[in-house]
C-alpha cells in the first residue's frame, strides 16, 4: 500500500514538472510590447488681417449732490439728454445697453482723531453704444460729450464674424506646421506621415479698448479704426511612415 502511494505521488511530481517545463519556454518566447508611435511634433502659426466693421462705445454721466435723490435725479435728466443726443444720431434703442449703474457715499477730507464726514452722494450711469456704421464712431462721440457725458469712455473695434477670419488663418497654421515638419523629416531621413493630432491655442481675444478723455471744448475727435491682425497658433503632431 505504501509502495503504491509512492508511485503515485512520483507521477504527480512527473506530470507538475513536465506543465510547467511546457509553460515556461511558451511564456519566454512572448513579443516584446509594441513602441510608441515615432512622431514629429510642431506648432504652426496663422494671420490674417481684416479691417473692423462695427465699434462699441462705453460712456456715461456721474453727478454729485447732497442727497443721493438730488444726485440720481440730476444724472436722470442727464442721461435723457445723452440718450435722445445718440437717437438724433441714428442710434437704434436696441444698441444703447446700460451697463452700469451705482450710488455712492462720498465723504470728505478726513480729519484727525474724527471719523470720515458725509458730504455726499455720487450717481454713475454708464452705456455701451453699438456703432454699426463704424466711419460715424467719431461723429458719436462728438454728440456725446456734446450732450454732456462726464465719462467718455473707450472704444473698442469688432468683427461682426471673427470666426471666419480665423478660419483662414487656421489654414495658415495647419499649413505653416506642415512646412516645418517636412523640414524636419527630410532633415532626418524620415518620411512624412498623417497628421495624428492638432491641439488651438485660446481663442483669440479682441484688442484692448482705446481709452477717451474727452471735453466739449476739444476739435471733432479724429478716429481711425485700421485694421487688426488675428493669430491662431496650434501643435500639430505628425506620424511617420514606415
Amino acid at each position: 500500500m505504501a509502495a503504491t502511494r509512492r508511485t503515485a505521488t512520483f507521477f504527480i511530481a512527473l506530470l507538475a514538472a513536465l506543465v510547467f517545463g511546457a509553460a515556461a519556454p511558451a511564456q519566454a518566447q512572448q513579443p516584446p510590447p509594441p513602441l510608441p508611435p515615432a512622431r514629429i511634433i510642431v506648432t504652426g502659426e496663422g494671420n490674417v488681417s481684416v479691417a473692423p466693421d462695427y465699434a462699441e462705445i462705453t460712456s456715461g454721466v456721474t453727478t454729485r449732490a447732497k442727497t443721493a435723490k438730488e444726485a440720481t435725479d440730476a444724472n436722470s435728466q442727464q442721461m435723457a439728454a445723452l440718450n435722445a443726443a445718440l437717437r438724433n444720431a441714428g442710434i437704434a434703442p436696441n444698441d444703447i445697453q446700460t451697463v452700469r449703474f451705482s450710488v455712492s457715499p462720498v465723504y470728505g477730507t478726513p480729519q484727525p482723531s474724527s471719523p470720515p464726514k458725509l458730504v455726499g452722494y455720487s450717481v454713475s450711469n454708464q452705456v455701451e453704444v453699438k456703432v454699426r456704421q463704424i466711419t460715424k464712431v467719431g461723429e458719436i462721440l462728438d454728440a456725446l460729450i456734446a450732450a454732456g457725458a462726464t465719462d467718455a469712455g473707450s472704444v473698442q473695434f469688432l468683427h461682426a464674424d471673427a470666426s471666419k477670419a480665423l478660419d483662414q488663418a487656421r489654414q495658415a497654421a495647419v499649413a505653416d506646421a506642415r512646412r516645418k515638419a517636412e523640414i524636419y523629416a527630410q532633415s532626418s531621413g524620415l518620411k512624412l506621415g498623417g497628421v495624428a493630432w492638432i491641439t488651438e491655442e485660446p481663442a483669440y481675444a479682441p484688442p484692448s479698448p482705446m481709452s477717451l478723455r474727452t471735453f466739449a471744448a476739444s476739435p471733432p475727435v479724429p478716429i481711425a479704426p485700421g485694421e487688426d491682425t488675428l493669430r491662431v497658433r496650434i501643435t500639430v503632431g505628425f506620424e511617420v511612415a514606415h
